[in-house]
């Protein structure tokens, strides 16, 4: 049998072409390609070249529209027994091939050629083309020969050209000896055998038999010699003859050859006229064909030579001619039968041939998997043959099934379709669609595609091609680990190993094998790097931009919906890069791998490769880095491993693929999860573009980079040191606070960054920030105390977004270095520093409780009342020290109950702010309102204090009655319903008075040298006095004050103790004045009283130790609003010693404030106003 055959074969003339001499292989290459150009020369164009001896027994040529076609036999084929059967078998002409330069002497080219065409004796025509002679061989006529044609040296025209004229020669030739041989077979007769006629002695009647056979069978050998001559009319009227002669003789075999020769004929008659009619003819007679071909077999010579193989051939040009999509059911069923029949064929290399012709059929009709199955059975045959180029054939026929069995080479993909996995991804290149995952992973193929990697495994071994070896091996390992057993997964392992080593080093092949390589992340740009578009037209540039954090897109940032499925990430040149990816070994051998590293196809980026070694079924998580080198976008599809002696490319996104063919079961497992790794969300590469060099600041806080250890109202000044690491200077800087507990910054000493500007590189800058310990709530408590100091002192670590930042947004230079291809550039990014502060606040002081005392001090009797013309030695005094002159004394207190649970010392102290004086007012206007402070109150650890603060100071001026003024009932006129515009200033007063006192009093708590801090207050006063600040807050609607009457004079109150003592036997002339505090006049009844230190009455009985002149009691007085009232009297003390006088007096005609003030519970009921004791202290006088 023949490969390639079809019905048309019949008519084709064959060639050999043969070297001639020394031909280096390009060259011969070249020259066989020109010939392959004039396959088809037409009869028009040989008329020239024709001469007709006597009349050509072709009496119906087509000159105007035939031709003869040709088959060029590179390096020629032996000769076919079957050569008289079909006469287009055998080699009609042969061409030889010489080039001058390399065979320069012409008559060893001359003998040479007719050496070699001793072996084709039914060549007709012989030529030997020699190409580029020189002067000398063009000279040298005598010695050329008259087949040898010198095809002198010029251009690639001219010889073509050249070329076709001598192949329009032999076709001219070729014309003339077919008329020849047909008219000496028509005059004298030939004798044509086959191997299937008996070789043994025929007896009388077989002879007879044979005669007759004969004439048919030369009839059918014209018509084969028409056919050559491209004279499809004459042919099919001697295969007519032929066919009659064979059926009167029986000669079933010749029969069904003439048959065929007459289909040939009425293709070529109807050369591009294809209709259905001519189908159905086609199949009908070649129907008959496969039936004579069948009818002709021998069973005596069975064993020896058999007609099946053309009963076959028939076949295959049948399903050849029949091959398209609509007939595919009748071509897949004479497929089907010429594989079957193959079975029985003698010859391994026409079985070979059948289903070499099979598997392209099948190919043809679109059945990859049956092609594909046809191809293994070719590459078995090759694999019986035990040589190495049968090897080599058997591993390019198993190449040729990757594809059907999905487990083709990444080399064989196309160049486009690597570009597009590799390239820039689009919007929509997440999206996975179906077929494409089972177009790369098929399971339920994976113990057939094993077999064929098996195959092409062995092949390629004993073929000696170590890189189709190994890359056989690592698609084995790679894709189908989970079916091999573990010996299995060793021997494949040694496999790669001993590829490798008869590989040259640094080999690379396009197929990976271990490890699985994914995407971990592309890690988020540290709080140091992160990069801030840039808007220069606004001084607040780095605003209405978020933080790149890598990526300039963010969930919350606008823009086009189509595009919000796009990263971007911005890398920085000269400053490195890491990603992580994660590493599976889902063997049971270590894997080592000697070195990986980001693959990059653009030429700005240097990968660092590192080496690590996997453990048998695990996966591990590793950081590649790399610096960019130049501006431009950076393209990462993967890595790039070198294992296993080979170099490998390991596509990120194959690995996707993977993953999501084994979540949708195409995949028999994920190589990630069998190594006991998490499962992972898919993880986009994103689009990476390179920005020239930026500042780069980096931070770290004095005295160490640990958390700042504060306990609750702690106050501390922390320094920061900024340092520009970076190669570009700093020009702009701006500092901001974001995060929880902002209150907490103090103050930030801006100002010493921006003095320090443009900071340049290797600069540094320190910035002091003072910051203050916020208050520790319930749930926090309980994390500051696991997380503060422990009980060996060690410090933990702050509660994760409790401490606030310090944000600083800087930039560099704006333009680019002033060169000026690049001045209309995008202007280079900002970038954004954030600072933790890492504040950790401890459980400090705590309140235990808090209440309201009150208290009354006797004041002692003085030479005036007024309170600001007395001056004490100190300002502090007066809340300090109790001045027994002042005057009024009822006094409360706020006490709080403090506890110190910590392992510190506390030493509380606390400040009164009060309103400045007169004297203060004018000389010190710009200063705030002094401070004074109590002595101080130590606590120690595990104990509790209590601390006492006077309000006294707090008291309003006028008791007005829109301080107890309520909604009016429902049914009051409108007009009354809306307060006066003082009545709401007042309420305004006294609520701004509230918040003012719970201000003004601070406590202070210090520890140490270094630690000092306030406590948070205002809760717990505003509890203690949620009850009582009517009481606090506003003043008595009376007020009671003493003094002393001297020579009609008054002195200061608050002079020394000698000057307010009073003498005794001396009369001492006294006054009450009486205030009224309110806004509306007061009548009252006075009385004064005067007691003694047992608290009895010395001014009245029979005892009295008093005398008095004067009204003391039953004194009716009436005082105007906001003004006093004086009540003169005169004592005379019996004896020396210590007294308290008192004055009280009933308020007659009470309005509604003052008795919403006393809190009476009957309209009736008497309001009684006491003042507070005064103390005078008597001396002996004179007698």
């Amino acid at each position: 049998m023949e490969p390639d055959v079809s019905i048309e074969t019949l008519s084709i003339i064959r060639i050999a072409v043969l070297p001639i001499g020394t031909i280096p292989p390009p060259l011969l290459r070249d020259y066989h390609s020109m010939l392959l150009r004039h396959h088809t020369i037409a009869l028009s164009a040989i008329s020239s070249f024709y001469t007709e001896h006597q009349k050509s027994p072709f009496t119906n040529q087509p000159w105007d529209s035939g031709s003869l076609r040709f088959k060029f036999v590179l390096g020629g084929s032996p000769p076919s027994p079957w050569e008289d059967f079909q006469s287009n078998r055998k080699i009609l002409a042969v061409i030889g091939l010489c080039h001058c330069p390399s065979s320069p002497d012409l008559v060893s080219v001359t003998e040479s050629f007719n050496v070699a065409c001793r072996s084709y004796s039914s060549a007709l025509v012989r030529r030997c083309f020699a190409f580029c002679p020189g002067d000398s061989q063009l000279e040298d006529g005598d010695k050329k020969g008259e087949n040898l044609i010198l095809f002198p040296p010029s251009d690639k025209q001219t010889q073509e050209f050249h070329l076709q004229t001598m192949m329009q020669d032999i076709a001219a030739s070729l014309l003339m000896e077919f008329e020849k041989w047909v008219l000496k077979a028509e005059s004298a007769g030939t004798i044509l055998k086959t191997p299937l006629d008996s070789q043994a002695s025929l007896n009388s009647e077989e002879v007879i038999k044979a005669k007759k056979r004969r004439l048919g069978r030369a009839q059918k050998t014209i018509g084969d010699y028409s056919l050559l001559a491209g004279s499809p009319v004459d042919a099919n009227a001697h295969y007519s003859t032929a066919l009659e002669l064979a059926r009167l003789t029986g000669d079933y075999f010749w029969y069904a050859g003439a048959l065929e020769g007459s289909v040939c004929a009425l293709l070529v008659d109807r050369m591009g006229q294809r209709d259905v009619a001519l189908e159905d003819e086609v199949r009908y007679r070649y129907t008959n064909v496969i039936l004579h071909y069948r009818k002709s077999f021998i069973q005596e010579i069975a064993q020896r030579v058999s007609p099946l193989s053309f009963e076959l051939e028939a076949t295959l040009k049948l399903a050849r001619f029949l091959c398209r999509r609509e007939l595919a059911k009748e071509v897949v069923e004479l497929l089907t039968n010429a594989a079957d029949g193959a079975k029985s064929l003698i010859d391994a290399s026409d079985r070979l041939i059948v289903y070499v012709e099979v598997a392209r059929l099948f190919g043809e009709l679109g059945y990859q998997r049956k092609a594909a199955f046809f191809c293994r059975q070719v590459a078995q045959l090759y694999l019986q043959q035990d040589n190495r180029l049968a090897a080599i054939s058997a591993m390019q026929v198993l190449f040729m099934t990757t594809d059907a069995y999905r487990i083709q080479s990444r080399a064989s993909v196309s160049k486009v379709s690597v570009n597009n996995e590799t390239g820039t991804r689009q919007p929509d290149a997440g999206k996975m669609h179906h077929h494409s995952i089972v177009s790369l992973f098929e399971s339920q193929w994976s113990s057939l595609q094993m077999v064929v990697l098996r195959e092409i495994l062995l092949s390629a071994v004993r073929a000696g091609d170590p890189l189709a070896a190994w890359s056989a091996a690592a698609r084995l390992l790679r894709w189908h680990y989970p079916l091999i057993t573990p010996s299995g997964q060793n021997g494949l392992a040694s496999s790669l190993a001993n590829s490798a080593d008869r590989l040259p080093s640094g080999t690379r092949c396009a197929d990976p094998a271990l490890p699985f390589v994914r995407v971990f992340s592309f890690p988020l740009h540290s709080s140091q790097v992160d990069i801030v578009k840039r808007n220069p037209a606004r001084e607040d540039w780095w605003t209405g931009s978020a933080p790149s954090g890598p990526f300039i897109y963010t969930p919350f940032s606008k823009g086009d919906a189509n595009e919000s499925s796009k990263q971007e990430l911005i890398w920085v040149v000269g400053e490195p890069v890491q990603v992580l990816v994660e590493l599976a070994n889902p063997c049971c051998f270590e894997l080592r791998v000697d070195s990986i590293y980001l693959s990059a196809h653009s030429k700005n980026f240097d990968a660092f490769p590192v080496s690590v070694d996997i453990p048998p079924n695990s996966a591990k998580v590793i950081t590649l880095s790399g610096i960019p080198t130049a501006v431009g976008p950076v393209t990462i599809p993967g890595c790039t491993v070198h294992c296993f002696g080979v170099i490998t490319e390991h596509v990120f996104r194959d690995v996707d693929n993977l993953l999501l063919g084994a979540a949708q079961g195409l995949v028999f497992s994920d190589p990630f999860r069998s190594c006991g790794s998490a499962k992972l969300r898919h993880v986009f590469v994103p689009n990476i573009s390179v920005v020239p060099p930026l500042p780069l600041l980096v931070a770290n806080v004095v005295g160490g980079d640990g958390a700042i250890i504060l306990y609750e109202g702690e106050i501390r000044e922390v320094c920061i040191n900024f340092a520009n690491a970076g190669t570009v200077p700093i020009e702009q800087a701006h500092v901001s606070l974001s995060g929880k507990n902002q209150d907490a910054v103090i103050s930030i000493a801006d100002e010493a960054l921006q003095s320090a500007l443009p900071l340049k590189p290797g600069a540094q800058v320190t910035l002091p920030v003072t910051l203050k310990a916020w208050h520790v709530g319930p749930v926090d408590s309980d994390n500051a105390v696991g997380g503060g100091r422990n009980a060996s002192g060690n410090t933990g670590r702050p509660k994760d977004g409790t401490s606030p930042s310090l944000l600083i947004h800087y930039a560099g230079p704006v333009s680019n270095n002033g060169d000026p291809q690049e001045k209309e550039s995008v202007v280079p990014p900002g970038r954004r520093l954030v600072v933790p502060l890492q504040i950790c606040v401890l459980q400090g002081l705590s309140f235990v409780k808090a209440r309201l005392l009150s208290m009354e001090i006797p004041a002692h009797v003085g030479d005036n009342l007024r309170d600001e013309d007395i001056e004490t030695k100190s300002n502090t005094d007066r809340l300090v020290k109790i001045n027994p002159f002042r005057g009024s004394w009822g006094l409360r207190f706020l006490e709080l109950e403090l506890s110190n649970p910590t392992d510190v010392v506390f030493e509380i102290s606390v400040f009164v702010q009060l309103e400045k004086s007169a004297k203060e007012d004018d000389s010190s206007p710009v200063q705030d309102s002094p401070e004074y402070e109590y002595p101080k109150t130590r606590i120690d650890r595990d104990y509790s204090a209590r601390v006492l603060i006077p309000l006294e100071h707090f008291k309003l001026p006028v008791l007005d009655g829109s301080f107890f003024t309520k909604d009016p009932p429902p049914g009051t006129p409108s007009s009354s319903r809306h307060p006066s515009f003082s009545e709401k200033n007042t309420k305004a007063e006294i609520n701004g008075l509230i918040k003012n006192l719970i201000s003004k009093i601070k406590v202070r708590w210090q520890s140490g040298r270094n630690s000092s801090g306030e406590l948070d207050i205002k809760d717990a006063i505003q509890t203690a006095l949620q009850t009582t600040v009517m009481d606090v807050l506003l003043p008595d609607p009376l007020t009671f004050g003493f003094r002393l009457v001297r020579n009609g004079s008054e002195k200061k109150a608050q002079s020394p103790l000698s000057k307010g003592s009073v003498l005794s036997h001396e009369v001492t002339p006294m006054e009450v004045l009486v205030r009224n505090n309110t806004s509306e006049a007061i009548k009252l009844n006075l009385s004064v009283t005067c007691r003694d230190v047992a608290g009895q009455n010395c001014a009245e009985g029979a005892d009295a130790t008093v005398l008095w002149a004067g009204a003391l009691s039953g004194i009716s007085m009436e005082v105007a609003p906001l003004q006093e009232t004086r009540h003169c009297f005169s004592l005379y003390f019996l004896v020396p010693g210590e007294y308290t006088m008192v004055a009280a007096a009933v308020i007659e005609d009470a309005n509604n404030v003052l008795r919403a003030r006393a809190r009476t519970a009957s309209p009736n009921e008497p309001i009684f106003c006491r003042g507070p004791p005064f103390h005078v202290r008597v001396t002996g006088g004179e007698m």
